[in-house]
């Protein structure tokens, strides 16, 4: 029996089957996008070109969606799609380490389009268990790299501040490292999912959140904290709840606008803030090789939280779920 990548592989074997022009989703204008026709790109002599199975969208993308003075429109075709996997269609000259038919996850920005070039650099190998499965790479590195600088140990009390993918699946690998989680979302649903993915407390966002959090701490407050929104108000809650010498760590991406902290009590407290954001991208491709490593060995499944899937048709649709996020909403893949 032909394994999957065989099966890929012979897909792309036969001349002719590549066309000449592809289908791109590009964002127009704020909260206005269209699909359009562009050509096909040729391979360099050291790229790749991925026919790319799926793009999922960021949190981080929202703000180009709904529009800001700094951002010029129409965005590149494809972009702001940083999330994408495909199948290896063609390679340049140069290029070593991938073939025809390989799945890849790529580290790239242009994912919402039937196919994508990229550097071989800044693609990972996905194995046959993982082959045309959703495997939106730089969301996982993002996780995996997250917890790895949260350095969270056995016994250690872990407060998830916000709960969308990343929040989710923070709170997995800081249950699998022997933390005791609790979690805060607004949404029942996105309370719902943390509980299924290891927090043993969960907490509705109200006015009274801090107290009740703390009291479930052990009333000193935790010892890693772990903000995952990206605004004022969960940064200033995560200070609130993060005990004398505990460790503050910044998941979500604050970049809409300047941050106050309360650096009085930072200083009162001790606290070590970590800010685990990457930008090597070897450090990301790292973390997508301990996520391949953490799904085909069992210890997580991030399947649950791909919610909801959109043709390029429906890229402004897509958005405007993640920019509203209803119930039942986690994470949006766009499937070209």
């Amino acid at each position: 029996m032909a394994t999957i990548r065989q099966e890929l592989t012979a897909r792309v074997a036969f001349p002719g089957t590549q066309p000449d022009v592809m289908h791109v989703g590009t964002i127009t204008a704020p909260r206005r996008a269209e699909k359009r026709t562009v050509r096909v790109p040729e391979p360099g002599p050291t790229e790749i070109l991925i026919r790319v199975e799926g793009c999922g969208i960021c949190g981080s993308n929202l703000p180009v969606w709904e529009g800001r003075p700094w951002f010029t429109y129409p965005l590149e075709a494809g972009m702001p799609g940083h999330e994408s996997w495909g199948v290896v269609e063609r390679v340049g000259p140069e290029v070593t380490r991938f073939a025809p038919g390989d799945p890849v996850a790529l580290l790239m920005n242009r994912g919402f389009a039937q196919y994508e070039l990229a550097p071989e650099s800044m693609a990972l190998l996905l194995p046959e268990a993982l082959a045309a499965k959703p495997f939106p790479g730089e969301p996982l590195a993002c996780a995996m790299n997250a917890a790895r600088r949260s350095a969270i140990r056995e016994g250690e009390t872990v407060a998830i501040v916000g709960v969308g993918f990343l929040g989710a699946m923070l709170a997995k690998l800081a249950s699998l490292a022997g933390g005791r989680v609790a979690a805060i979302s607004r949404r029942k649903f996105a309370r719902e999912i943390a509980g299924r993915f290891g927090a043993e407390a969960l907490f509705e966002w109200a006015a009274d959140a801090p107290k009740r959090l703390i009291e479930w701490s052990g009333a000193a407050g935790f010892d890693c904290v772990i903000e995952c929104v990206g605004t004022q108000e969960a940064l200033d809650l995560a200070t609130q709840l993060t005990k004398e010498r505990g460790r503050l760590v910044v998941a979500g991406y604050h970049q809409d606008g300047k941050r106050q902290v309360d650096m009085q009590l930072w200083n009162w407290r001790g606290l070590d803030v970590i800010n685990a954001h990457e930008r090597d991208p070897q450090v990301y491709l790292s973390g997508m090789q301990a996520a391949v490593d953490a799904i085909v060995s069992g210890h997580i499944d991030p399947s649950p939280l791909y919610t909801h899937r959109f043709s390029l048709d429906e890229l402004g649709n897509a958005f405007e779920m993640l920019r509203t996020r209803p119930e039942g909403f986690m994470k949006a893949l766009v499937m070209p």
